[in-house]
């Protein structure tokens, strides 16, 4: 029998990073992705966000790769948020995404980043943030896919 346990942290920002995302409406988005994750089999530890991007905290299922996965869940939400009326300006999720993997002892820490997202951003804009991890992981600011400061 196989086994695996990928906890992945995941971010995805708003189509061209717009504030899309009301946050009197917040709520009922991370409740969208967290029953769409939670139906492909995921166990999801914390979804929270600002108006132009999310965090996910989450173990996916070994049936699907991770590129499945975000790609589905942004195709499928998307929808659905367009269909529920609540997101006046949404215009759908940005071009790809950040996944960066954790260890079970750094799940505490990881959600309660993901839960002070508010506090956090007081300080550091979401582009300087996602600059800041590629870093930390290793990458080379001239990678092609590393974010150039707004």
């Amino acid at each position: 029998m196989s086994f695996t346990k990928s906890v992945y942290h995941i971010v995805f920002g708003t189509k061209y990073r717009q504030a899309t995302i009301p946050q009197e409406e917040e709520r009922k988005l991370y409740k969208i992705l967290y029953d769409l994750m939670k139906k492909s089999g995921a166990f999801v530890y914390r979804v929270g966000g600002m108006p132009d991007h999310v965090h996910i905290l989450v173990d996916i299922t070994s049936k699907v790769s991770l590129t499945e996965f975000v790609k589905s869940l942004k195709q499928e939400s998307s929808f659905l948020i367009k269909q529920d009326g609540s997101f006046p300006q949404w215009n759908g999720w940005g071009e790809g995404y950040g996944a960066f993997t954790y260890s079970m002892s750094e799940i505490p820490s990881v959600v309660k980043y993901i839960s002070n997202q508010k506090e956090h951003h007081k300080k550091l804009t979401f582009i300087d943030e996602y600059r800041q991890w590629l870093i930390e992981m290793g990458i080379s600011p001239d990678a092609p896919y590393f974010p150039k400061a707004e």
